[in-house]
């Protein structure tokens, strides 16, 4: 047995065996390709015709880019240039970036006006995206309507004072009627600040005579080109988020004529393409305006896409109200709120992060769909490749480097707020554990 014990001893392990490194099959790059490209025999044949697409068109795509002629006064020019080879004529860009960003009639010597407006904007408008902010930076935000407002139009500083002052009124008979109900509260200040607009523009006038602090005025048909695209997606996002909401409680609201009238706009306004309302904006509100009353386009073009895209938020709000089970609305009504301060602090926050993909789909949308103006006669980015620089002889026949120009600066707006939303959902933690 002795002799047995110790031949057994003999192959005992007295060191830990270094670790052997996996198959090369099963780490790094090979593993990931096995299960991400070929992990059947199907998704390897898919994964070659896609890696065959992308080759060919690099193949085709590159030389194209990489030959572009950047210094040119025209398309033939361009084509002498090249001397037949294949190459994209990208000095179209060069010459016209003034108008395709700010259309071709606004001034030269105001460019400046519309590039301070657009880095004040996005100074301002962090308040609202981030919440660990400052939270009095949102006075910043607050005031940037009617700064922005006065440095793209210009004329007297006095206008958007006034105006700003008829919101402050107005926000102070709402929180004072606030405690009878929300409704009498909110037509009360609304009342109230279009009595201060009426009386204030008998004083704008005498104050701009004594106190001349002005900018050059710029008509709203002198706008054109990317920053009307930026001026109406900006405007009507912001806008149609709170009549979207409105319109949805309206539309769950009790009473049966305010509920019924929230129903009517939502149902007509989606059912009606937007490019009608356009025309209805150009066109037809003429005609029920008096003999020489004068309405500025771009604003009713505004009013058109508000009422459009708040229809389709009022019904993505409407699902997130929806969603919320029935304990939280016995929850606000146990603690004693009334109907304005359980929407306010328990319903709305909860229902708007439930919202947030639908709200951020429609705004995605609406940007884009801003391009529609172009029909009517308004030279936006596409209206102005489509018009002026087409139409030009020195130009015609320039195609894909424009509209490929176009289509990076929407791509770069619509994927910021993409990546924003993803990121807001992260932060408020909106999947259900």
């Amino acid at each position: 047995m002795s002799d047995t014990h110790a031949q057994s001893v003999g192959y005992v392990q007295r060191s830990q065996i270094p670790p052997a490194p996996p198959p090369s099959a099963e780490s790094g790059a090979f593993k990931w390709m096995r299960e991400n490209l070929f992990s059947s025999v199907g998704n390897g044949i898919l994964t070659i015709l896609g890696l065959a697409t992308i080759y060919y068109f690099l193949a085709w795509s590159l030389p194209w880019l990489l030959n572009g002629v950047w210094d040119a006064d025209s398309l033939s020019e361009c084509r002498e240039i090249l001397a037949g080879e294949k190459g994209a004529c990208f000095a179209v860009l060069t010459e016209r970036w003034n108008q395709l960003l700010f259309g071709f009639k606004y001034p030269p010597s105001e460019y400046w006006r519309p590039l301070l407006a657009f880095i004040l904007l996005l100074v301002c408008i962090a308040p609202v995206l981030f919440s660990k902010l400052p939270r009095q930076l949102l006075v910043l935000t607050a005031l940037y309507p009617f700064v922005g407002f006065w440095l793209i139009w210009g004329g007297s500083i006095w206008v958007p004072v006034f105006a700003l002052l008829g919101f402050v009124v107005g926000f102070m008979v709402y929180r004072r009627l606030e405690r009878q109900s929300f409704a009498i509260g909110f037509f009360g200040g609304v009342f109230a600040a279009v009595v201060f607009w009426w009386l204030s523009g008998f004083v704008v006038p005498d104050l701009s005579r004594i106190i001349g602090i002005s900018l050059p005025a710029v008509a709203s048909r002198d706008m054109g080109g990317f920053m009307l695209n930026l001026i109406l997606g900006t405007v009507c996002i912001s806008l149609s988020l709170p009549i979207g909401i409105v319109l949805a409680l309206g539309r769950r609201s009790k009473l049966f004529i305010i509920k019924w009238i929230c129903v009517v706009f939502i149902e007509f306004i989606r059912g009606v393409p937007l490019i009608t309302l356009l025309f209805v904006a150009n066109v037809v509100l003429a005609y029920f305006l008096p003999p020489g009353t004068t309405f500025d386009l771009i604003l009713r073009v505004i009013i058109m896409i508000t009422m459009f895209a708040s229809a389709y938020i009022a019904e993505v709000i409407r699902g997130g109200l929806a969603a919320l089970p029935k304990g939280q609305y016995e929850a606000a009504d146990s603690l004693g709120l009334d109907y304005a301060q359980a929407m306010r602090l328990i319903i709305l926050p909860q229902a708007l992060k439930i919202s947030i993909p639908g709200i951020v789909n429609v705004a995605v949308g609406l940007f884009k769909d801003t391009t529609l103006v172009s029909v009517i006669s308004m030279f936006d980015l596409v209206g102005m490749i489509r018009g002026p620089i087409l139409a030009s002889t020195e130009w015609n026949g320039v195609y894909w480097e424009l509209f490929l120009f176009a289509a990076l600066l929407f791509f770069v707006v619509c994927y910021s707020i993409s990546q924003y939303s993803q990121w807001l959902e992260r932060q408020l933690n909106t999947g259900h554990r």
